[in-house]
């Protein structure tokens, strides 16, 4: 329990917290509904830690099983915050193309007569033929030479186009794929279209609702945006944020806060490095398989925690994905090399483990997880009986790592897990996931 000085900080801590929270309610109130969930989703990321240490400034410790509650629960509450913040962004963006377009109507309605106006606005609002197969969707900005070359690309043994659609600075192309192998053809396609106009525009291969094969040109100044040196400095503090909170949880595992003994840091280390071995090699796992497929990745943003030291990182893809296989590769590796060398860890804490070892977790412990149980039980054997079990510090290490993998393969959103949802069964069912 803290004594008076500690809790009057975390009081102070508390309040400080609470008054940044109103001061961002009074800023987000002007932005209407979309500042409203913007604000109610850094309250669930803000309060959980709050709870706890509040708690503990009062006597009351949660075991583990009340802190992974806090955690799911916060996880959840801020994806569903972020499902509604999405739909009222698009709400907004049509209500804002809405009035544009009331208000373009209303001029041309002191410009124009009655018929011309209905005449604009059909020619605005409606597909205009250009052809037996060419339609122009909107207002068409990409030239017909480069449309011509781009028509050139496709051949009987790939893709035979049917219909040509333009919309913008591209084109859609409608047709038959040639073959079984789409991403053969792709690969093809994409390769007559560089040699054709260099890089200027990018392939994409992708069904429609109704499931049949359509080819998508679009410039290549739509391409993904490099980190802006405001993201990196973000992404550096993040890693320092991350630090100090492995750092934090390290030293509650040791039995001390490493706030109030800042001189015992060292003790905590250990533990420490082990997680960022974790973090570490989940990132490199989805640098190696996205520098086998030639794929651009910006910094990791680190997401601190002080229930488990961090929740993983989010990177963004800096480079356009060719299909989806690179996508499931490229979200798959970093789970899968971070999860690896986390049962590594557990396996070793488990066979180094013997009586007297640094740590005593209840036997409880084991019973959260039928792997780690179950390697425990193998592992351990007789030892599982007694209330209190002494395990090795690489034994809290490896779960540690497995619980940040295991939530990173949550199948939501931007998470390893939804856009693994994404490359398997496409962006509606990884909707309806998240």
């Amino acid at each position: 329990m803290f004594n008076g000085s500690e809790t009057t900080v975390t009081l102070v801590i508390i309040l400080v917290a609470l008054g940044v929270l109103g001061w961002g309610y009074n800023r987000a109130r002007s932005y209407g509904k979309l500042g409203i969930l913007a604000w109610l989703q850094s309250v669930v990321l803000t309060l959980p830690w709050l709870l706890f240490f509040g708690l503990v400034s009062m006597g009351i410790y949660l075991n583990i099983v009340g802190i992974l509650f806090l955690l799911v629960a916060s996880t959840g509450l801020y994806i569903y915050l972020g499902r509604l913040l999405r739909a009222a962004g698009q709400d907004e963006v049509w209500r804002e193309r809405a009035t544009k377009l009331f208000e373009e109507q209303q001029q041309n309605k002191d410009a124009q007569k009655s018929e011309e106006q209905d005449t604009a606005a059909y020619k605005n609002l409606t597909a205009v033929s250009e052809g037996p197969n060419t339609t122009r969707i909107g207002v068409a900005t990409i030239p017909d030479e480069d449309l011509q070359l781009i028509k050139g690309i496709f051949g009987i043994d790939t893709f035979f186009a049917t219909e040509t659609i333009k919309y913008q600075e591209g084109a859609i192309f409608t047709g038959n794929l040639r073959g079984n192998d789409a991403e053969l053809v792709h690969s093809r396609l994409s390769a007559n279209l560089e040699e054709k106009l260099s890089d200027r525009y990018r392939l994409f291969l992708v069904d429609n609702p109704e499931g049949k094969p359509v080819v998508i040109i679009l410039p290549s100044s739509n391409d993904p945006r490099t980190t802006t040196v405001a993201q990196k400095i973000l992404a550096l503090v993040l890693v320092i944020a991350t630090f100090f909170t492995t750092l934090e949880v390290s030293g509650l595992l040791l039995d001390f806060d490493l706030f109030s003994e800042p001189q015992r840091f060292q003790e905590a280390l250990p533990i420490t490095i082990g997680i960022w071995i974790v973090l570490i090699t989940h990132e490199l796992g989805h640098w190696w398989q996205a520098k086998a497929h030639d794929v651009r990745l910006s910094l990791p943003f680190f997401l601190p925690s002080l229930q488990i030291g961090s929740f993983g990182a989010m990177v963004r893809f800096e480079s356009l994905l060719p299909n989806r296989k690179v996508l499931f590769d490229i979200s798959l590796a970093g789970p899968a090399v971070g999860g690896v060398v986390s049962l590594v860890m557990l396996m070793a804490g488990l066979v180094l483990s013997h009586q007297g070892s640094a740590f005593q977790v209840p036997a409880e412990f084991f019973q959260g997880s039928i792997l780690v149980g179950g390697l425990a039980k193998l592992v351990l054997g007789s030892a599982l009986q007694e209330s209190l079990v002494d395990v090795h510090p690489l034994t809290i290490v490896g779960w540690l790592g497995l619980t940040i993998t295991a939530l990173n393969l949550m199948p939501a959103g931007q998470l390893d897990g939804g856009r693994i949802v994404q490359a398997i069964y496409g962006r509606k069912t990884a909707r309806l996931t998240t």
